[in-house]
């Protein structure tokens, strides 16, 4: 039940609606504190995968205070648990948390505090490969938003060394394409853009 809220509240997202998206997942993580059939740690991740993904719906319509909220919740959720647990193909844990952070901080425009997240992380230590690459693109997404070319440009880098098909995303060609401007000052920058598809 709670992954079906998960997914609509992942489908009001895509169109747009925010506020709906996030009382969708909010509600459904609540429901879950009754809950007394369903394994504790399993409740536990599932309960703070939908306060992770409401604090970044909350934070992609620019609601500064409900998405440090919901992320705080998240935050609690991980600290009963302890540690990421890997439950049906879903992972929820501290790491995960630290993810959304990032993710969230870059969305509200604050850059500094970003990379402040982003520099708890491990991401050797993340559980696979995309969320290794997608925990790089985070990062470049953080550094351009700072005006930092050079970072952008070496965590793009350390991303498709990760996991090559996540720099195919249209926001990494887009970042690749600004970086162009700097093409005498970042070496390989043009090869880069020409494999990422910023270049046709």
């Amino acid at each position: 039940m709670a992954e079906a809220h998960r997914m609509v509240s992942s489908a009001w997202r895509r169109q747009g609606h925010y506020a709906r998206a996030t009382d969708v997942a909010v509600t459904a993580a609540q429901q879950l504190t009754a809950d007394r059939t369903t394994d504790v740690t399993e409740r536990l991740s599932v309960q703070g995968n939908l306060y992770a993904t409401a604090a970044y719906t909350a934070a992609k319509q620019g609601d500064r205070h409900t998405a440090y909220a919901l992320i705080a919740e998240a935050e609690a959720t991980a600290g009963q648990l302890g540690q990421d647990a890997l439950l049906r193909g879903t992972v929820f844990g501290p790491s995960q948390v630290l993810l959304h952070q990032v993710s969230i901080s870059h969305l509200l425009g604050d850059a500094g505090q970003a990379i402040e997240h982003a520099r708890r992380i491990d991401p050797a230590a993340l559980p696979t490969t995309e969320r290794q690459a997608r925990y790089w693109i985070d990062v470049a997404r953080a550094f351009d938003q700072w005006g930092k070319p050079d970072r952008c440009y070496r965590a793009l880098l350390a991303a498709e060394q990760a996991a090559l098909q996540e720099v195919r995303r249209s926001s990494v060609r887009t970042m690749a394409a600004n970086l162009m401007r700097h093409d005498r000052t970042l070496p390989g920058v043009r090869a880069f853009a020409h494999r990422v598809g910023a270049l046709t």
